[in-house]
């Protein structure tokens, strides 16, 4: 029944069948994140990164009511320039499937997706998280609730200042996630590499955590991992200057009375236009940052599994 609805590109099909490593990607960068050709570009250079790193890459996105692991050049230039794609979590795919629809995959229905294909490790930008003033809105992303149920590490540059972190860090811990920072005691902040608030647990390498991650999922502790990868150093933006560029962000939104799945794209372009572009620069990086550690991450894991 589930092949009537995942459609495993070839290689990426080859590759889990044969044991070959593989790194899921999201999509919703490609479509809602970055302006056209940037996110093309940016989208290929990631899954280059992969491959010069040992693993497969696996794109995925849902077209035409297909969910979609493994993107080829013309699906993804498709994703990048059309504005037909809709931003897809877990609520959406059922209705996006049914109505054949065209949708981009947020963190949490890119890790559903990925382990209906039994892919186990996942890079992105950062994850979504407790918004500011949830205890008025109740503004919490899905992809945290999906990090407790789903197994799939998520290597990302943790979450963005425009979230509460220290709230997000807390539902985490509520809901049994632990949050790993690779090479640092540290949770980063998306664009800069310190937030004030520290890790559950600190690895110095793939190997290291790739034991960790087989340890927990041999238990049945069902539930993805947060692996923290803070953004290079030389890539990162000053921490001050972000943090007011947030906050200069957070007040015009409030004025301007935008509230749930509007408000980050609106703050993200905000802090864009206040950072004269810095900002999108240090997305990229992360990004591709995060794309290494995963597909050493992901090779790791899969010495583990023969």
């Amino acid at each position: 029944m589930l092949e009537k609805y995942l459609k495993i590109n070839p290689e990426v099909k080859k590759a889990l069948d044969e044991g070959t490593p593989v790194v899921a990607l999201e999509s919703t960068i490609i479509s809602h994140g970055m302006p056209y050709p940037q996110n093309i570009e940016m989208a290929k250079t990631v899954e280059s990164i992969i491959r010069e790193n040992g693993a497969i890459p696996a794109t995925i996105a849902i077209l035409n009511g297909e969910l979609k692991v493994g993107l080829n050049a013309e699906e993804l230039e498709y994703l990048g320039k059309s504005d037909s794609v809709l931003k897809a979590s877990r609520r959406d795919l059922p209705f996006i499937v049914s109505k054949k629809l065209d949708g981009a995959t947020t963190v949490a229905s890119t890790m559903i997706i990925a382990a209906l294909a039994g892919i186990k490790v996942f890079a992105t930008g950062g994850i979504g998280g407790v918004h500011r003033g949830a205890q008025q809105t109740f503004d919490i992303s899905a992809d945290l609730q999906e990090l407790a149920h789903t197994n799939v590490a998520v290597v990302c540059a943790g979450c963005k200042s425009i979230l509460d972190i220290g709230l997000t860090l807390e539902y985490l811990e509520t809901n049994g996630v632990p949050v790993v920072g690779y090479q640092t005691q540290e949770f980063p902040a998306f664009y800069t590499r310190k937030s004030g608030f520290n890790v559950d647990y600190k690895v110095d390498s793939s190997a290291e955590l790739a034991l960790a991650l087989k340890s927990k999922w041999d238990l049945n502790l069902n539930g993805g991992v947060v692996v923290s990868n803070p953004i290079p150093e030389e890539f990162e933006m000053d921490y001050d200057t972000i943090n007011s560029a947030i906050e200069d962000a957070l007040k015009e939104a409030d004025e301007k009375g935008i509230r749930g799945k509007e408000s980050t794209p609106f703050l993200l372009g905000k802090v864009k236009a206040i950072t004269a572009g810095k900002s999108l620069d240090s997305n990229i990086e992360l990004v591709y940052n995060n794309a290494k550690v995963g597909a050493k991450l992901a090779v790791e894991l899969s010495k583990l599994d023969k």
